[in-house]
C-alpha cells in the first residue's frame, strides 16, 4: 500500500497533463501512486493518460468517465475508491505539486495523526512577465499547529476553501462517506465544508505545497472564471445555501456569520464587478436569484464590510438599479464618488430613498465618510458617457458629472477639456476643448469633439492604448475625471491615425473599455500583411536584439529598485553622501517627521529669515508640499536629496526625530526642539523600553545621543524627558520652546491693551465677533470604527444645539488621527486639524478642551480657562505606560470623566477665569517657567548671528 495517492483530474488538457503527473512522480517522498481520471474528453488527454501509466505501470493508473460530469467534482469521486494509498490528494492537470509536499504532509499527518494535514498554496501568474505569485492566505500557514476542531480557526474554514492544497487520511473520507457534489461548479467548497466539520483534527503546516497555475489571457476561461454565464452564479448559490444549512445544523451560528462577511466581500464581489457589462435580461436574472440569498445574509454581517460592499449588496436586494450600477463603479474604482449623495436630518446618505427602511438607512448612511467636508478638488466624480458618435474624422462625445450635494453651485463659472494621454507614462497627450457645460439636475452636463485624425499622433507600437479624461474647472478650482463607460454603446469603424514611427503596425483608433469600466482608444491596424509584420517585430524583440536590449533595461530597472531600497539608501548616506564637504550655513529642518511646516522648527526658521541671515534653508516635507514656504529647498523625506541634504548640512533642526539609522557627522550640530512637555512616561520610562534587550536599548541610545542641543522649557522637562533620554547635561538648552513665543507675546500684548484682538484667522474661518471660540485638542488614540475614524467622545451634533448660539468650537485632531464632523454643525462646529501650525489657533481660542495632549502646557501661558475631558482616565493612566504626575491632582481646570459632566462644565465656562487663575499660574510656573516669549532670538543668537548678510551690518 502506498503511503501517498494522487487523484489527477483532466478534460481536454492533453498538453499539460504530463507535467502535472511528473509533478508527483518527482516526489522526494518516493512511496506514492498517480491515479489520473479524464472525464471524457475529446482531445488526447485519456491517451496521454494512458500512455503515463504503460511508461510507469507500478505508480500511475488511468481511468475514464462514461461521458462528461460538466465540472471537477464527480472525477474526483470517481478516483478516491480507485486509490490505494493511506492519504490521499487531489491535483488538477494545469498544476503541479511542490516537491517535497507529499513527504512534508505525510509526516505532519503520521506526528498528529490528522485527519487532514492543510499546506500553503501558490498561485503562479503564468501569463505575466515574471509569474506574479500570491499566496494563498498565507498568514494561516505562518507556523504549524493543530486544531481539535474547525471552530478554533473559523477563518480556515470561511477562507481557505480548496481541496487541493491538502492531504486526507483515506479512511476518514470513506468511513464519512465524503464526496463531491456532482456536476457542480465551486465543488471544492462544499467538499471542505463537509470535510472541515467532520475531522477531529486538522493539521496546518507553514510549507509550500501547491503550486495553482493561473491563465488570465487563455482562450478558454476555466468554468469558475466564466463569470458571465448565469449557471457560474447559481451554482454559486446554490452550493452557499448547502454550507449555510451545514452550519445552521451544528448551530455554528458565528461561523456562518463570518461565512456571510465573505460572501459580501469576496463571493458576491466578483459577480457583481461584471454588473455594468451586462444587458437588462441578465441583470434582472441576477437580482432574482440573489435577492432569496441576501436576506438570509446577517444583518450584522453588513457592518463589518466596507460601507461601499454594504451599499451594493442592498441596492441588489431592494432591485434599485439605478443607485446600484453607479454603485458599482465606486466598487471597481474605491476612491470614485459615483452617487449625489442625499441629505436627511443632518446625516448624509449614498442615494435618495429607502428611508423607510431603518436597516437600509443604516447601510446606507456614509456621513462618516466625510464627503461632504472635501472640497471638488478632493473629490474624484464619476463621468457617465451619454453619447459616442463618430462622425467623419471626428468623435462626438457627451456626459454627466455627479454633483454630489451641489458641491459646484448653479452659478459657478465653468470650463474643461479632454485629454488623450497614453498609457505608458512618460509619454505624449492631447487636449480638446469641451464645448458645451452646464448643470443638469444633480449632475454637470458636457459635451467635446475630438478631431483624432489631425490632432493625436501617437508615436505607434509603444503607445497602443490611449486613456481619455476630463478636467472639469469650476470657479478655478480643478478635478480630473475619466469617462465611464457602462451602458452606452461604442459603435463605429476605426479612425485613421498616422502614427509617427509606422503605420505598418497601426494606422487607425478603435475605442476600448478599460478594466475599470473607463473610455480609452487603442491603436489598431488596417493592412492586411499588419499580423505578420506584428509577428516578425514580435520575433524581433524575443530574439537577441530584443533580448540584449529587455535585459539592459531590466538590469537598469532593478539596479534602480536597488539604489533606492532602504538598505541601499543607508548605504548611500554613509558610504557616500557622509564622505562629502559639509556645506557652511546649511540648515535642514523638519517638523513631524516631515508632515508639517509647524512648531519650534518653523518659528527658528521664520527668525532666521526676519534677522535677514545669509543660509540655505531645506524642509523635509511627507506628503504635498503645498503648504510649505517657497523660498527654500524642499526635499521629499527618505529622498536621496533628503538623505545628501542631511550628510552635508551643518545643523538640523526637527521636533522629534530623524530617521533612527542615519549617524549625525561630528561637524553637524543637532538642535532638537521637541514637540511638547510630557504627561505620559517617555523614552526609557516607557515599560516597553525596558523591555527590550540590551542591543535594542543600545540602538535606541545611539539615536538619542546624536542630540547636541535638547531645547528644555522647565525643571518638569529635565526631569522627565531629559532622565529618560539619559541626556548629559551639556546638551539641555533651558530657553523654552520657539513655537510659544507667540504665545507669550500674545499674552503679553492683552494685559498692555486690556483687551484682545482676534486677528485674521476668525475672519477666515468665518467666526461671528459675538461668539466664545472653544477649542477640542485631544491626545493621539488609536482610530477604530466602521470607517477607521476617531470618533468624538461626546454627542458634537447635541453641543451644537445647545451651545451654538454661544460658542463656536473648533476640532483639531491630533496630527496621526482625524475626525469627521456631520453638515448640522456646519458654521458652530469647525475642523482644523487639517492646519498645519497649531499655535494661531491657540491664539484664536478663548478656551481649551482636551485630555492628556501637551497642548496643555502651551495653551496656559495664555492664562484662559481649560478643561479636562478625561472619559478614559483609568484605561489612559493605569492600563497605558503611566504618567508623571497625576493629572487629577495638577489639572488647571475642572476634570470631567462623563458627557453629562462635561456639558455641566461648558454651561458655566466662563466662570472659570476667575476660579482657576491661581492654578494656572501655578501650573505655568511649574511647567513653562523657562517660556519668556524670545526662545527662536535665543536659539538663533546662539548659533546663527554669525550669518548676518554682509550688507544688512
Amino acid at each position: 500500500m502506498p503511503d501517498v495517492s494522487v487523484v489527477v483530474i483532466v478534460y481536454n488538457d492533453a498538453d499539460r497533463l504530463p507535467t502535472a503527473v511528473q509533478s508527483v512522480l518527482d516526489q522526494t517522498l518516493r512511496d506514492v501512486e498517480v491515479v489520473i481520471v479524464d472525464d471524457c474528453s475529446t482531445d488526447r488527454s485519456f491517451d496521454v493518460a494512458r500512455n503515463l501509466a504503460a511508461t510507469h505501470p507500478e505508480r500511475v493508473r488511468a481511468f475514464q468517465l462514461p461521458e462528461n460530469s460538466g465540472a471537477g467534482g464527480e472525477p474526483r469521486n470517481a478516483g478516491i475508491p480507485r486509490t490505494t494509498g493511506k492519504y490521499v490528494m487531489f491535483l488538477d492537470s494545469d498544476d503541479v505539486l511542490e516537491p517535497n509536499a507529499c513527504r512534508n504532509m505525510l509526516e505532519a499527518a503520521e506526528e498528529t495523526g490528522s485527519d487532514i494535514v492543510s499546506g500553503l498554496c501558490v498561485r503562479l501568474h503564468k501569463d505575466t512577465r515574471h509569474q506574479k505569485r500570491d499566496e494563498w492566505y498565507a498568514w494561516m500557514y505562518s507556523t504549524t499547529r493543530t486544531l481539535e476542531s474547525v471552530t478554533e480557526l473559523p477563518d480556515l474554514f470561511v477562507w481557505d476553501t480548496l481541496s487541493t492544497n491538502k492531504c486526507y487520511r483515506r479512511e476518514f473520507l470513506m468511513e464519512n462517506e465524503l464526496r463531491f457534489p456532482k456536476g457542480m461548479f465551486y465543488e471544492d467548497l462544499m467538499f471542505i465544508a463537509e470535510a472541515y466539520l467532520k475531522a477531529e483534527r486538522i493539521t496546518l503546516i507553514p510549507n509550500q505545497v501547491y503550486f495553482w497555475h493561473v491563465y488570465e489571457r487563455a482562450a478558454v476561461k476555466s468554468v469558475t472564471n466564466r463569470r458571465h454565464e448565469m449557471t457560474n452564479y447559481a451554482h454559486r448559490l446554490e452550493i452557499h445555501r448547502r454550507i449555510d444549512a451545514l452550519l445552521a445544523e451544528r448551530g455554528l451560528t458565528e461561523m456562518k456569520l463570518a461565512k456571510d462577511v465573505k460572501f459580501l466581500k469576496h463571493d458576491l464581489v466578483l459577480h457583481l464587478r461584471d454588473l455594468p457589462f451586462r444587458d437588462e435580461s441578465y441583470r434582472r436574472e441576477f437580482a432574482e436569484l440573489s435577492r432569496e440569498y441576501l436576506a438570509g445574509i446577517a444583518p450584522e454581517a453588513y457592518e463589518r464590510v466596507q460601507p461601499i460592499q454594504a451599499i451594493c449588496a442592498y441596492l441588489l436586494q431592494k432591485g434599485d438599479w439605478d443607485n446600484l450600477i453607479p454603485a458599482v463603479d465606486t466598487l471597481i474604482n474605491r476612491d470614485k464618488l459615483s452617487s449625489p449623495l442625499a441629505e436627511r436630518d443632518g446625516r448624509i446618505y449614498w442615494c435618495d430613498g429607502h428611508f423607510d427602511d431603518e436597516f437600509g438607512r443604516d447601510v446606507l448612511d456614509v456621513t462618516d465618510a466625510g464627503y461632504h467636508e472635501k472640497p471638488v478638488n478632493k473629490l474624484f466624480l464619476r463621468n457617465q458617457l451619454t453619447r459616442f458618435h463618430e462622425s467623419g474624422r471626428a468623435v462626438s462625445l457627451s456626459g454627466r458629472i455627479t454633483n454630489p450635494l451641489g458641491i459646484i453651485p448653479a452659478g459657478a463659472r465653468l470650463a474643461g477639456e479632454l485629454e488623450f494621454s497614453a498609457r505608458r507614462r512618460s509619454l505624449q497627450s492631447f487636449r480638446f476643448p469641451v464645448r458645451a457645460l452646464r448643470h443638469d439636475g444633480d449632475t454637470i452636463h458636457w459635451e467635446a469633439t475630438a478631431d483624432l485624425t489631425s490632432k493625436l499622433r501617437p508615436l505607434g507600437i509603444v503607445d497602443t492604448i490611449w486613456d481619455v479624461r476630463l478636467a472639469l474647472d469650476a470657479d478655478g478650482v480643478r478635478t480630473t475625471t475619466r469617462l465611464t463607460v457602462a451602458d452606452t454603446e461604442l459603435a463605429g469603424p476605426p479612425l485613421p491615425v498616422r502614427p509617427w514611427l509606422t503605420r505598418i503596425v497601426a494606422d487607425h483608433i478603435e475605442p476600448h473599455i478599460s478594466a475599470r469600466g473607463h473610455l480609452a482608444f487603442q491603436l489598431v491596424s488596417e493592412n492586411r500583411n499588419s499580423e505578420r509584420v506584428q509577428e516578425l517585430i514580435a520575433r524581433g524583440v524575443r530574439g537577441k536584439p530584443g533580448a540584449l536590449a529587455k535585459s539592459g533595461y531590466r538590469k537598469a530597472k532593478a539596479l534602480r529598485k536597488k539604489v533606492t531600497s532602504g538598505d541601499n539608501k543607508l548605504r548611500a548616506y554613509h558610504e557616500v553622501f557622509s564622505r562629502l564637504p559639509i556645506k557652511k550655513r546649511t540648515v535642514v529642518f523638519e517638523s513631524h517627521l516631515g508632515k508639517q511646516y509647524s512648531d519650534s522648527p518653523r518659528a527658528i526658521y521664520e527668525e532666521m529669515r526676519r534677522q535677514g541671515l545669509d543660509f540655505e534653508a531645506i524642509w523635509s516635507y511627507a506628503g504635498s508640499p503645498k503648504e510649505f514656504p517657497q523660498d527654500v529647498t524642499l526635499v521629499r523625506r527618505w529622498s536621496l536629496p533628503y538623505l545628501k541634504a542631511l550628510a552635508q548640512a551643518e545643523f538640523w533642526v526637527d521636533n522629534q526625530s530623524y530617521p533612527l539609522k542615519l549617524v549625525k557627522r561630528p561637524e553637524t550640530t543637532y538642535i532638537q526642539t521637541w514637540h511638547g512637555s510630557a504627561l505620559k512616561n517617555m523614552g526609557f520610562d516607557q515599560p516597553a523600553l525596558k523591555a527590550q534587550t540590551r542591543q535594542q536599548q543600545a540602538a535606541q541610545q545611539r539615536s538619542l545621543d546624536r542630540f547636541d542641543r535638547f531645547l528644555c522649557r522647565s525643571e518638569h522637562d529635565v526631569r522627565t524627558l531629559a532622565k529618560a533620554f539619559r541626556l548629559k547635561e551639556k546638551t539641555l538648552l533651558r530657553v523654552g520652546y520657539p513655537r510659544n513665543d507667540a504665545l507669550v507675546r500674545s499674552r503679553q500684548r492683552e494685559a498692555e491693551r486690556g483687551r484682545r484682538e482676534r486677528g485674521a484667522l476668525a475672519a477666515e474661518l468665518g467666526i461671528p465677533d459675538d461668539k466664545t471660540v472653544l477649542l477640542y485638542a485631544p491626545t493621539f488614540r488609536k482610530a477604530g470604527g466602521r470607517h477607521g475614524r476617531f470618533t468624538l467622545p461626546f454627542d458634537v451634533e447635541r453641543f451644537a444645539e445647545q451651545f451654538g448660539d454661544r460658542y463656536v468650537l473648533l476640532v483639531r485632531s491630533h496630527y496621526l488621527n482625524h475626525v469627521v464632523l456631520p453638515p448640522t454643525v456646519e458654521g458652530r462646529v469647525i475642523d482644523v486639524s487639517a492646519r498645519h501650525d497649531v499655535t494661531p489657533v491657540l491664539e484664536l481660542a478663548d478656551g481649551l478642551i482636551t485630555d492628556y495632549s501637551s497642548v496643555m502646557f502651551d495653551y496656559a501661558l495664555l492664562d484662559r480657562p481649560l478643561v479636562f475631558f478625561t472619559y478614559d482616565y483609568d484605561e489612559y493612566v493605569h492600563e497605558g505606560r503611566g504618567t508623571y504626575f497625576d493629572l487629577l491632582e495638577h489639572a488647571p481646570g475642572p476634570v470631567v470623566r462623563t458627557e453629562e459632566e462635561f456639558y455641566e462644565t461648558v454651561k458655566s465656562f466662563d466662570t472659570q477665569a476667575l476660579e482657576y487663575a491661581a492654578a494656572r499660574a501655578e501650573f505655568v510656573a511649574k511647567f513653562g517657567e523657562y517660556d519668556r516669549g524670545d526662545a527662536a532670538r535665543s536659539i538663533v543668537d546662539q548659533f546663527f548671528a554669525q550669518w548676518i548678510r554682509q550688507w544688512s551690518r
